[in-house]
């Protein structure tokens, strides 16, 4: 079997992982009492979300994870910290993947790469690309860790692009029982373990799907008139690898299109306009006001796939903005009366956002994914940070969304009653079944996976 390893990265890797295995675990002993004092304050991101879980724990390798599940009681994987709300949070303990973040093997002849759960996109995607390949798809922000974007289902855009969970070929996980279970696509629970919400164990390592690398080159139009997005939907979306609408829902207009193309596909010249937007005459910051120097380039200059299909550069960090996020998925040939729908509550929504973006996601065969056997339109919602004020829309969107039997996005903020919530997936009892198969004594049960699962 062909295959090269990632010398720069894994080099570090192995060192935590072979010198002294067990030496952390060896440390953390002493101190895996649950009665141990508070740990330093940890928030999200965002800083909206203040963890309760009273310790934090950093294993470095599988080993050292699977003594931790055994020993602990009520535990929770944290990863990057990019989720809304509490489903990363636990009674107890949390256990970070921070330390599970090499790049293991890439394998050319079947063309995948393994890396540790813990690992962001951004710390291997341009190493990837040097080695002549690519991921098919990435998320706006590359910061995102591998593990816990797949188990929430988190997406970038294109009608032909599935969510990045499709690109897994493999997990390794360790459950309740300590034990390391390797799921691989095509095996009976592989469909219900990847987008999991950490149900099942904590995820150890991921092999994802690869292909040849890529160019691609961003286009901006800007004030797509409403009545052009009615009459040309589909077709806008479609005119590239990887389209995204903003809106602030203002004056009858879609503020930004973002078309995002490869280049090693024909392309043509998109000109100066774009069903009726006009071509940018600069970079821009999907909020129109705000600098574009973090924004990954556009003005139609090609780059690798890496630095152009996110919207926001690798090398910027997010900070902890004071943002709230909600997402919508309804399904694709309903999406247009859905956003007409909530065109009309524009008012309502305005002062409490900061910009709202509209993307496509291909279907699925995922039980817990949003877009489990349909293609979906997702509406995605940035928002100042008024929690009260934003819960009270929040659910008034969703009142909106109910004749498009929409599902939220698991990471962020939503209100759905948990009995409606289930009742759209046609598989939830199995995956049910299956979280209690891997997890029977209920260890990495939390707050958020009673309310929105198991009292469902």
């Amino acid at each position: 079997m062909k295959r090269k390893t990632f010398i720069k990265t894994t080099a570090a890797f192995a060192a935590a992982t072979t010198i002294n295995p067990l030496a952390s675990c060896k440390l953390d002993k002493k101190k895996m009492s649950e009665d141990l004092p508070l740990e330093p304050v940890r928030k999200n991101w965002a800083g909206n979300y203040t963890y309760k879980a009273k310790n934090l724990y950093e294993p470095k390798t599988a080993e050292e994870v699977q003594e931790l599940i055994k020993e602990l009681k009520a535990q929770k994987a944290l990863g990057s910290k990019h989720c809304f709300n509490n489903i990363a949070d636990s009674p107890i303990n949390q256990i970070s993947t921070k330390h599970l973040n090499g790049v293991i093997d890439l394998d050319e002849e079947n063309m995948t790469v393994t890396v540790g759960a813990g690992a962001k996109y951004g710390d291997f995607a341009p190493e990837l690309h040097e080695r002549g390949y690519a991921l098919h798809n990435l998320a706006s922000l590359p910061h995102i860790s591998v593990a816990g974007a797949c188990a929430t289902a988190t997406h970038g855009s294109g009608v032909n692009n599935g969510n990045l969970a499709t690109g897994v070929a493999a997990i390794e996980l360790v459950n309740g029982n300590g034990e390391i279970i390797v799921l691989k696509r095509g095996d009976e629970a592989f469909n219900g373990a990847v987008v999991n919400l950490g149900a099942l164990g904590i995820i150890t390592k991921m092999t994802l799907d690869i292909q040849r690398t890529f160019d691609v080159r961003q286009d901006v139009f800007q004030e797509l008139p409403l009545e052009s997005l009615k009459e040309n939907f589909n077709d806008i979306l479609s005119g590239g690898y990887s389209v995204s609408l903003f809106t602030d829902w203002q004056n009858q207009k879609i503020s930004q299109v973002w078309v995002k193309r490869r280049t090693d596909e024909k392309v043509k010249d998109l000109g100066d306009e774009y069903f009726g937007a006009k071509a940018a005459t600069r970079n821009l910051h999907p909020i129109t006001e705000l600098s574009a120097v973090n924004c990954t380039d556009q003005m139609g200059v090609p780059g690798p796939w890496y630095d152009r299909l996110p919207h926001f550069k690798m090398g910027f960090t997010p900070s902890s903005g004071e943002e709230l996020q909600s997402e919508f998925f309804v399904p694709k040939d309903q999406a247009l009366d859905a956003i007409l729908a909530l065109e009309k509550k524009r008012d309502l929504i305005s002062p409490q956002l900061m910009i709202t973006e509209i993307r496509t996601i291909a279907a699925d065969d995922y039980w817990m994914s949003p877009c489990y056997q349909q293609d979906c339109v997702a509406i995605h919602f940035t928002w100042k940070q008024n929690p009260e004020e934003v819960g009270a829309l929040v659910t008034m969107i969703e009142e909106e969304l109910e004749p498009f039997q929409f599902r939220p996005h698991w990471g962020k903020i939503f209100n759905v009653d948990p009995k409606v919530l289930s009742s759209r997936y046609s598989k939830f009892s199995d995956f049910l079944a299956l979280a209690k198969k891997h997890d029977p004594d209920g260890k990495f049960k939390n707050d958020y996976l009673n309310k929105n699962l198991y009292q469902a």
